[in-house]
C-alpha cells in the first residue's frame, strides 16, 4: 500500500476503531480476515511512511496492531499464539519481506512514536523468525543502529528495546538463537551499557542484556566474555540514574539464577555493591539489591535439596551448593535488620516496601542456612524487643518472625517458649503497627510451633486473641483471627 490516499484512509479507520466505532472495528477485522498479507502491508505503510502528514496516533496504532496480530493479549493463550505464528509463516516470503523492511526503516525514525512501536512489532517478528535462522537483515541492521554515529539516541534506545523484547519473547516461547546471533546481540548490548553512553541508552541496554542472558550460556563459559558481561552490569549499578541502577541489578539477579556456578569470582564485589546500595541508595534501588540475595537463597535452597536427594540415592553431586548465603549471613544480617526499621507509618499501606523486601530476604536466608541463623538474629531481637522506639520494637518482632521457618524445632523451640508471654503483652502496644506484627508473630507460632507454647499461657492466649478480634485495626483483628484458626487446626490435627 504505497498510495498516500489509501494510507490516509486506513489511518482514519484505525483512529475510528480506537474510538470504539463499531463499524470501523468491523471493517478492520474484515480487512484482516480477508487478506492477512495486505493487512500487514497496509499497517506497516501507515507506520513507516513519512511525508504525508499521517496522524501520529494512527502510526502508533499501526505498529501496535502488527504486534497484536502476532501476539495474543494474554500469554496463556498458547493455541492462539501458535495460530498467529503459523499464519505469519504461511505468508508468501515476498509479503513478509515487504513488511520487515519498512519495520527496520521505521525503527530508524527520529520520532519516538514511530520507532518505539516499530521496535515492538519487529521484535515479535524476530521472535518467530530468528530461531529458524530467518530474517538475516535483522541483526546487522540493529548493530548498525547501535553503533552508527548518524543515528540519534532515540533510535539507539528503540533498537536496544527491540533486542530486549525479541530475546524475552524467544525465551518465553522456548526458542533458541544460534551462537553467531547471540554473539552479535551481546556485543551490541554490552557496547550500549558502557559508562560513556547516555543514561537512556544504558537503561535500554541493561534491560536487553537481562533478557538476552538466557541465550548466553556459551559466552558465560568464556572468562573474558563473562567478565565483560558481569562487569558491565556491576558498573551500571553505580550509574547516577536510578532506573539504570535498578535494571542493572535485575540483570545481576538473572546471572545469579541462570549462572550460579559462575558467580564465585564476583561474590566479593557483589557483596560490597549490594550492601552499600542497601545502606545508602534510595528505596527502589535498595530493594533491587536485596533481591539479589533473596534470589541467591532460592537457588541455594534448590541445590541443597538436590544434593540431599543425590546422596540419598548414592549418586554424585553434579551441581554443588557453594553456601554463599551461609558465608555472608553474619555480615549481611545487620543491613537487613536496618531495613526492618523502615516501616511505612500508615498501617494500611500495602505496597511492597523496603522493610518487606528485607523481611522476605531474612526469611529466605533462614530457610537456606536453617539453624545457623538463630545466633545471628536473636541478639538483635533481644536488644530491641523492649526498645522505647516503636520502629525498633517492630523490627525485632519481624526479625523473629523471619526465623520461625527454617531452623529445626529443637533449636528455635526454646526461644518460642520464651517469646509468647512478651508477645501477648505487645498485643496492647501503643503503636498499631507493633500490635499487628505481634499478632502476626503469634499466628505464625500457632501454625509452626504450637507445641512450644507453654501450657499455662493458653487461657490468657485465647482471651487476648479473642479480644483482639474486635480491635479497631482490621489488620490486627485479621491476624488474631488467623492465630485462633491456626491454634484450632493444630489441636484438630493432634486429635
Amino acid at each position: 500500500m504505497a498510495d498516500p490516499a489509501q494510507i490516509q484512509q486506513l489511518a482514519q479507520l484505525l483512529l475510528a476503531a480506537q474510538q470504539s466505532n463499531a463499524e470501523a472495528e468491523k471493517q478492520l477485522n474484515a480487512f484482516k480476515d480477508s487478506n492477512l498479507g495486505n493487512y500487514f502491508q497496509g499497517l506497516v505503510s501507515v507506520l513507516a511512511t513519512d511525508g504525508i502528514n499521517t496522524d501520529p496516533l494512527a502510526r502508533q496504532l499501526a505498529g501496535l496492531l502488527i504486534k497484536n496480530a502476532l501476539k495474543p493479549l494474554h500469554s496463556t493463550e498458547h493455541a492462539l499464539q501458535k495460530q498467529y505464528h503459523d499464519q505469519w509463516k504461511q505468508l508468501d516470503p515476498a509479503i513478509r519481506d515487504s513488511v520487515k523492511g519498512p519495520l527496520l526503516a521505521a525503527m530508524r525514525n527520529p520520532v519516538a512514536g514511530v520507532s518505539h512501536p516499530a521496535a515492538q512489532a519487529a521484535a515479535e517478528v524476530a521472535a518467530i523468525e530468528l530461531p529458524f535462522d530467518e530474517w538475516p537483515a535483522f541483526l546487522p541492521t540493529l548493530m548498525e543502529n547501535v553503533r552508527g554515529a548518524e543515528y540519534d539516541e532515540g533510535v539507539k534506545v528503540a533498537t536496544l528495546e527491540c533486542l530486549g523484547y525479541a530475546c524475552e519473547r524467544i525465551s518465553f516461547l522456548g526458542g533458541e538463537v544460534n551462537q553467531t546471533s547471540t554473539d552479535s546481540m551481546l556485543s551490541a548490548i554490552v557496547d550500549g551499557i558502557g559508562a560513556s553512553r547516555p543514561n537512556r541508552l544504558r537503561q535500554a541496554a541493561a534491560g536487553a542484556l537481562k533478557n538476552s542472558l538466557m541465550f548466553a550460556e556459551s559466552n558465560m563459559e568464556k572468562p573474558e566474555e563473562r567478565n565483560a558481561i558481569v562487569n558491565a552490569l556491576m558498573e551500571a549499578t553505580r550509574c547516577d540514574d536510578t532506573n539504570v541502577r535498578i535494571v542493572a541489578y535485575d540483570g545481576i539477579v538473572q546471572i545469579a539464577i541462570l549462572y550460579y556456578s559462575k558467580v564465585q569470582d564476583y561474590m566479593t564485589n557483589l557483596y560490597q555493591l549490594t550492601t552499600n546500595t542497601i545502606k545508602q541508595d534510595n528505596e527502589e534501588v535498595a530493594k533491587a539489591a536485596i533481591e539479589f540475595w533473596t534470589s541467591l537463597c532460592e537457588v541455594e535452597q534448590d541445590l541443597i535439596d538436590e544434593e540431599a536427594e543425590m546422596r540419598q540415592r548414592g549418586l554424585p553431586v553434579s551441581r554443588p551448593c557453594m553456601r554463599y548465603v551461609d558465608a555472608a549471613m553474619q555480615h549481611l544480617a545487620p543491613f537487613l535488620f536496618e531495613t526492618l526499621t523502615k516501616q511505612n507509618e500508615d498501617p494500611d499501606f500495602d505496597d511492597f516496601t523496603l522493610q518487606m523486601a528485607g523481611q522476605l530476604c531474612l526469611t529466605s536466608v533462614s530457610q537456606t542456612v536453617e539453624d545457623n541463623i538463630v545466633p545471628v538474629v536473636m541478639p538483635f531481637v533481644n536488644a530491641n524487643i523492649q526498645d522505647s522506639n516503636w520502629r525498633n520494637r517492630d523490627a525485632a518482632i519481624m526479625a523473629f518472625i523471619s526465623i520461625l521457618d527454617g531452623p529445626s524445632a529443637e533449636v528455635i523451640g526454646p526461644y518460642v517458649s520464651q517469646s509468647v508471654g512478651p508477645l501477648l503483652a505487645m498485643l496492647n502496644d501503643g503503636n498499631v503497627i507493633v500490635r499487628d506484627s505481634s499478632a502476626h508473630c503469634i499466628s505464625r507460632i500457632c501454625l509452626l510451633h504450637v507445641q512450644y507454647i507453654p501450657t499455662e499461657i493458653f487461657p490468657n492466649l485465647l482471651q487476648e486473641l479473642t479480644t483482639k478480634c474486635s480491635d479497631g485495626s482490621p489488620k490486627v483483628a485479621s491476624q488474631a483471627a488467623t492465630a485462633i484458626f491456626n491454634l484450632a487446626s493444630a489441636f484438630s490435627d493432634q486429635s
